[in-house]
């Protein structure tokens, strides 16, 4: 007997299964839920949006498409917007201004710093120091049209800036009033708590879902123990576990999951695998993939909220229908053991460097 059920719908009947189609898999219709981010912080819908994929990384852009999506996310009540001066690189932030000009006060804008990316060569270079926290918020305000950022995390740890440093020049972005509250994007354990013993840290970003669960191990407990709410980017594996890309060389040049090792030849067929079992359990209960991995980050707690990415409407609303979907105790359990360990690291090695610092 299924134990995932749809809220505001009956419960299935153990009768026959089918994979649902976009005609008949559910969609979201309700104003979404809220959390709390941090301790005491701000209220933000249960599901984000991350707005990358809307200027490049996973394909042509669609700007129109991208708006559409937006003033959909606003209408369903996904507030909580994720971007980065990266993305583009600036012209994400440059987007989404066009939708927060007439609908500032509906928005929790989150953005970040500190990433440089060669539009050439695809090189990063990192560079976290007072100077460039404070030179990229000014910029990042101007981009976005907006009086103050609502959280605001350095990119990735700089390995040559202390955190003290780093967090210092954003405290001071918070006192001016520039900045509401403070995050960090794939730290490591003790810069985690170096920071948040200088300033409070509201929320730490990193990649988690089911074929990314490192963060559980150390991360995950240490912010339950501090009160920082964890925002799970890529709750979809970069739309791998969504069963839709099947073959990675069918993706463009410009797909930066091209050079990603799970998406690599020599991983596909395990990671495949992986995909199966999403399928097969999604289908014996009329959703999708992408709606059971999402239900199931969501089942992982209050404190998390996942921002799953996407530039099309009908994935939107398709990522937002997870919140009406339950899992059973004994079926969470299932899922969890049922889909195993990926095959190939979840960056390359460049990209691996800069995670846990």
């Amino acid at each position: 007997m299924t134990r995932i059920h749809q809220s505001g719908a009956a419960a299935p009947d153990g009768g026959q299964r089918h994979s649902p189609q976009p005609a008949d898999r559910p969609t979201h219709t309700e104003p979404l839920r809220r959390r709390t981010l941090g301790a005491a912080g701000p209220l933000v819908s249960e599901i984000g949006l991350g707005c990358m994929g809307m200027t490049g990384f996973y394909g042509q852009p669609d700007d129109a498409e991208s708006i559409r999506t937006l003033h959909r996310a606003l209408d369903l009540g996904c507030n909580f917007w994720d971007t980065s001066d990266a993305y583009g690189p600036r012209t994400n932030e440059q987007l989404l201004a066009r939708v927060l000009a007439t609908h500032r006060e509906q928005v929790f804008v989150a953005t970040k710093f500190g990433i440089t990316i060669d539009p050439t060569t695809l090189r990063r270079s990192v560079n976290c120091s007072a100077q460039n926290a404070r030179q990229s918020c000014e910029a990042s305000l101007r981009r976005l049209g907006v009086g103050h950022i609502d959280l605001y995390y350095p990119h990735r740890v700089d390995p040559a800036i202390p955190i003290e440093e780093t967090i210092g020049a954003m405290a001071e972005l918070v006192n001016e009033g520039k900045v509401r509250y403070l995050g960090l994007s794939e730290p490591g354990a003790e810069t985690i708590r170096r920071a948040h013993a200088l300033h409070a840290i509201t929320a730490v970003q990193i990649e988690y879902s089911l074929w990314t669960r490192d963060v559980e191990r150390e991360i995950l407990p240490l912010l339950r123990e501090l009160g920082i709410s964890l925002v799970a980017y890529a709750p979809l594996g970069h739309g791998f576990l969504t069963g839709r890309y099947r073959d990675p060389h069918a993706l463009q040049a410009t797909d930066f999951r091209r050079s990603q090792p799970r998406f690599a030849d020599e991983n596909l067929d395990h990671n495949l695998r992986l995909v199966d079992e999403i399928e097969s359990l999604a289908a014996d209960n009329d959703i999708t993939p992408a709606q059971l991995a999402l239900a199931w980050v969501l089942q992982q707690g209050d404190d998390l909220v996942p921002i799953p990415g996407t530039k099309r409407l009908k994935y939107l609303e398709e990522n937002l229908a997870a919140t009406r979907i339950h899992i059973g105790r004994d079926e969470l359990a299932r899922i969890s053991n049922t889909v195993r360990k990926p095959a190939g690291d979840r960056y390359d090695p460049a990209g691996m460097r800069a995670v846990g610092i």
